[in-house]
């Protein structure tokens, strides 16, 4: 890299973006663990979105929030989220709530970070009449009663995302996640860690599953979020079947990225529309809308940013396969990746689970998940049995760290809840068709109280 301009140095070779990736590597002590998650926000009385404007609109949350000492984060003049040592709040396109956590030492720090951020979104929405809701898709909402948040991308990305897709824009406006972020010590840790994570994504979704209802009638899946990225963008997202080659590394996950059609690049505070243009024509300075630029760091970065498989590497790994749901379930994710990732015997299990599965079970599993999570046939059996061993091994995991708060309160408390769905094959989203069809009388509108944080 060489001489800086805005967005850091320019990128003068492939060399580079390779050791962007590479310097994520750090010893075991100085892992951490992120943790994101979503929540749709609502108009109490009416179950309805919430506006970017208004006395009760999202904007007056945010300003609201800087109470709590969050600095704002300004886009074109609107403040379009928070940070605060290491954290942020930000928007999703339709307006959902996001916490990027800092990184963590343990579970029981996430768990305390989780719970202080709803206890501050509560306080300063207390006189507002308005809610969150844990689901991994809206449940009555249509497409076009959803506000877009004042974000310039997310105006390229609606008018980009049906030319690649069907459901992208249902992505983008309808569907909330939760995910966790780990890091890796070599690129051969790297390598060992993206296979597991890869192979066992579909236990996450199944194990995670509820969002099984579409404008106000269940949909035909138990994680029609997951459902949605299968023909959201199938050039930036999917079950990466080379992070398996022989010879998978940094370079090829860099040439892969490089084959990502763009979205934007950001010059001068304003996104220059870059959609479906070729990232190598900017390394070479032929991008077509920026003629005779080349990247910066920050452009690739950005890049990275926004491919969406279900495991995607920056300078950590990123594990997306989850639909958002209670408090309770957000650290429970964490916790899964963290007792399988983080403890050497547990990953080495994870792997020899794993190992000899071939790309086309990889991938039935990927694709049966989303309808039938743990019921997903698999070999002589199914998803449920993985999914019993994937969860027994995390739970050693987490405890061979041992992270206590007290003799009773190790990390693999938060992990309770994935025990019993995995253990009793039903997940939350079957339990709220259970109640659709019972207790509810098919009125989907009272997942806005059984849901609400």
């Amino acid at each position: 890299m060489s001489t800086d301009v805005e967005g850091g140095a320019i990128i003068e070779s492939k060399a580079a973006l390779i050791a962007h990736l590479a310097s994520g590597c750090k010893p075991k002590s100085q892992w951490r663990i992120g943790t994101e998650h979503e929540k749709f926000v609502f108009r109490r009385k009416l179950n309805a979105p919430v506006p970017y404007e208004g006395s009760d609109g999202i904007r007056t949350i945010l300003e609201r929030l800087k109470a709590f000492d969050w600095k704002p984060v300004i886009d074109e003049g609107n403040i379009i989220g928070l940070s605060r040592n290491g954290a942020s709040v930000s928007l999703e396109p339709g307006g959902q709530f996001e916490l990027s956590g800092a990184p963590l030492q343990n579970i029981h720090e996430t768990c305390s970070e989780v719970g202080g951020h709803l206890s501050e979104i509560r306080a300063v929405c207390e006189n507002l009449n308005i809610g969150f809701l844990g689901l991994g898709f809206t449940p009555d909402w249509k497409f076009d009663d959803i506000p877009m948040m004042p974000k310039p991308r997310y105006k390229l990305m609606r008018e980009y995302m049906p030319k690649v897709g069907s459901l992208g824009r249902d992505m983008m406006f309808r569907t909330c996640t939760v995910q966790a972020n780990m890091d890796f010590s070599s690129e051969a840790d790297m390598i060992k860690k993206f296979r597991v994570s890869l192979a066992l994504q579909p236990i996450a979704t199944a194990l995670f599953a509820n969002s099984p209802f579409t404008e106000g009638k269940p949909n035909g899946f138990l994680s029609f979020r997951s459902q949605i990225w299968t023909d959201t963008d199938n050039a930036r997202a999917g079950m990466l079947p080379f992070v398996f080659d022989d010879n998978f590394s940094f370079d090829a996950y860099v040439e892969y990225a490089l084959d990502v059609p763009m979205y934007f690049v950001k010059r001068g505070g304003h996104y220059v529309d870059a959609t479906g243009r070729d990232f190598r024509k900017f390394m070479d300075g032929k991008l077509e809308v920026l003629p005779g630029e080349r990247p910066t760091e920050q452009d690739w970065v950005s890049h990275l940013s926004t491919i969406f498989p279900e495991v995607r590497l920056k300078t950590f790994l990123e594990m997306r396969g989850a639909d958002s749901g209670p408090w309770s379930r957000i650290c429970a994710l964490p916790a899964f990746w963290t007792g399988i990732l983080y403890n050497q015997t547990a990953l080495d299990a994870a792997w020899d689970l794993v190992k000899d599965w071939t790309a086309e079970e990889r991938q039935a599993l990927r694709d049966g998940a989303p309808r039938l999570a743990l019921n997903t046939p698999f070999r002589q059996g199914k998803l449920q049995e993985i999914a019993i061993r994937a969860v027994s091994i995390a739970r050693e995991g987490l405890k061979a760290r041992g992270k206590e708060l007290s003799l009773e309160k190790d990390e693999t408390q938060f992990i309770d809840e994935l025990s019993e769905i995995a253990e009793t094959g039903v997940t939350a989203a079957e339990r709220l068709l259970e109640h659709y069809h019972t207790a509810w009388g098919g009125d989907v509108s009272k997942a806005y109280t059984c849901c609400a944080f």
